[in-house]
């Protein structure tokens, strides 16, 4: 190959590798705390739309066990906020958004490996119900109605291992958006009752589904009895000033993301020029 083809080549990828990974970004100070976004820990299903909800095992332990040896110290969302003002360097949340079985299967053994903790965010009535069309209608595979949800004995079970903070995500993964406010109000109260009923436990933390919500919701869910929410809003909260609780960014993982995107979403916020 002629040197200035190579050249050519060689300068085409480096400006791709910047473009996906955004290496000479300034990394967000590690005093301000992470809180990552995941759904499900399993292996990919081959032709499946919902694949980048799927963190392979293999990679979530790789995940898990590169914040551990960084030295980064596990919260549920709930102790995060609790000593927001007092947090050591390198915090970090690991959240679950719907509650599906391979939360208790795959991920808290995982998470029992390295001594971590996570919140989980659970739909109420989450069985055989395909929540992705409430957001688009043509999303009507049926693929998230067939994958399995924890049963109220395994959301107890995980509650029992001292390491997962239960949380709400409303009764039926609803979209705020299109949903009454008397409707929004049962969905969010409603679901933190009987969830606490479930658990014992007092049920403080929510996500919006979709991460779809406004202002009002805000208020909505202060008013539901919640302390802290989670968005999909993309990024890593300041520590000062504090930003408002119910209303929290998180760092999506994704199924597709390799090692390096990882490292680089946690060193960010995401992993490349744009995501």
């Amino acid at each position: 190959m002629p040197l200035m083809a190579a050249l050519s080549i060689a300068a085409l990828l480096a400006l791709w590798f910047s473009h996906r990974y955004a290496w000479w970004r300034a990394p967000v100070s590690w005093h301000r705390p992470r809180i990552l976004m995941y759904h499900m820990v399993q292996p990919h299903r081959a032709g499946a739309k919902f694949n980048g909800l799927r963190v392979t095992p293999e990679r979530f332990e790789a995940q898990v066990r590169w914040l551990r040896e960084q030295g980064f110290s596990f919260y549920t969302v709930s102790e995060l906020w609790a000593q927001w003002d007092r947090l050591p360097e390198r915090a970090v949340a690991i959240t679950f958004d719907d509650g599906y079985a391979d939360n208790l299967h795959y991920a808290l053994p995982i998470l029992a490996r390295y001594d971590a903790k996570a919140t989980i965010y659970v739909v109420v009535d989450r069985h055989d119900r395909d929540w992705s069309t409430y957001k688009k209608a043509h999303h009507n595979s049926g693929e998230l109605a067939r994958e399995a949800k924890l049963s109220d004995d395994e959301v107890r079970h995980l509650v029992a291992s001292g390491r997962i903070e239960i949380g709400s995500h409303t009764l039926t993964h609803c979209n705020l958006r299109s949903t009454p406010d008397d409707a929004k109000r049962h969905e969010l109260l409603a679901s933190r009752e009987q969830l606490e009923a479930l658990t014992g436990m007092p049920v403080r933390s929510f996500a919006y589904p979709f991460g779809i919500y406004s202002t009002a919701d805000v208020q909505l869910a202060r008013e539901a009895g919640y302390e802290t929410a989670v968005t999909t809003v993309e990024g890593i909260d300041a520590l000062m000033p504090r930003p408002e609780p119910l209303d929290l960014q998180r760092v999506k993982v994704s199924g597709k993301d390799n090692q390096l995107a990882f490292v680089m979403k946690m060193r960010g916020g995401r992993r490349g020029w744009r995501k």
